[in-house]
């Protein structure tokens, strides 16, 4: 197995961390730029057990230029122990990368901070679709305050779809 499972410089994973209230659906709020999420709106995250104790994956978007849903599925680990929000996840067989949940809305699990080995990733979730501009400044300040380049931050389209595309993937 490959794997480029490193911490950024600063950046310390949350704990404790329960990864039962993390598991299930998290809209993409925010992110850094890169191609393989290139041109998608209304990103989601879906997590959900997997029978050997690891965490399944399921990435979607809408693809606005081809009018289409695209998915990847992937599968994910705990690095250290199952109390710290450290995690190795790959999508590309043998080839993981960290998921590390920075900050975390501890009380109700409705928000969080993800990065990955570098801090070339960033991610802005919510379990809803919408996140308050306040708690979406906090986090953004705390990726600051960490070194990141928040010059590169793209805000995600989660607006309302038409009811015929919505949840109907590669439709």
């Amino acid at each position: 197995m490959l794997s480029c499972t490193g911490k950024p410089e600063q950046v310390t994973p949350v704990s404790p961390f329960n990864i039962k209230k993390y598991l299930g659906k998290w809209y993409e709020i925010a992110r850094f730029p890169h191609s393989f999420e290139e041109g998608l709106s209304h990103v989601t995250a879906t997590y959900s057990v997997r029978k050997d104790g690891g965490i399944d994956v399921l990435n979607k978007g809408f693809n606005d230029d081809a009018q289409k849903w695209e998915e990847a599925k992937g599968e994910a680990y705990f690095v250290e122990d199952e109390n710290t929000g450290y995690l190795k996840v790959s999508f590309f067989g043998p080839f993981y990368a960290s998921y590390i949940i920075v900050a975390l809305d501890q009380a109700d699990y409705q928000y969080a901070l993800v990065t990955g080995p570098d801090k070339e990733y960033l991610w802005v979730l919510s379990r809803t679709p919408e996140l308050d501009e306040k708690i979406v400044d906090k986090l953004l300040k705390k990726a600051q305050s960490l070194g990141y380049d928040l010059g590169k931050i793209i805000y995600v389209d989660q607006s309302a779809m038409p009811s015929a595309m919505q949840d109907k993937p590669n439709a």
